[in-house]
């Protein structure tokens, strides 16, 4: 068997790599402790927030919005519709173009769930300073670059 050895460089990202991953999964399962009880995916979850906030969006929007397939995105949304939660409405100009639109009980449902979603985050980022949050924040975004 032959043994890989890494360099000093190799070594401190991978270390790095494992720490941001936990990091970032103890934050994730506390911010959707809350979904079961909603009845909710993660996937849907995600795209009830999305249209909250950004409004309505094609389902290719959507997708790369929440980091998921355009394929995955269709059944969730069917599911969401199902429960009367979001609709898909045909653009005018462009018949192919569906845009999907939270629906009244869809915007209630989402306002009254983001905010106890957002607390959870927060009290999961509390062991970092405001401002080592932002710092975070920063060092995050340069993997986007």
């Amino acid at each position: 068997m032959t043994e890989y050895l890494i360099n000093t460089g190799e070594a401190i990202a991978l270390k790095t790599f494992t720490k941001l991953i936990r990091a970032a999964e103890t934050v994730t399962v506390e911010a959707h402790r809350l979904l079961p009880e909603s009845d909710l995916t993660i996937s849907q979850f995600g795209v009830l927030e999305a249209l909250f906030h950004l409004g309505p969006l094609c389902q290719k929007e959507i997708a790369g919005k929440i980091l998921k397939s355009t394929g995955n995105i269709t059944q969730v949304i069917d599911n969401l519709e199902k429960r009367n939660l979001v609709m898909r409405k045909r653009n005018q100009e462009d018949r192919r173009y569906y845009a999907i639109h939270l629906t009244e009980e869809g915007r209630s449902f989402i306002a009254a769930l983001f905010p106890k979603h957002a607390k959870r985050i927060a009290a999961a980022m509390s062991c970092l300073t405001q401002e080592e949050q932002q710092q975070l924040g920063n060092l995050c975004r340069k993997f986007k670059q």
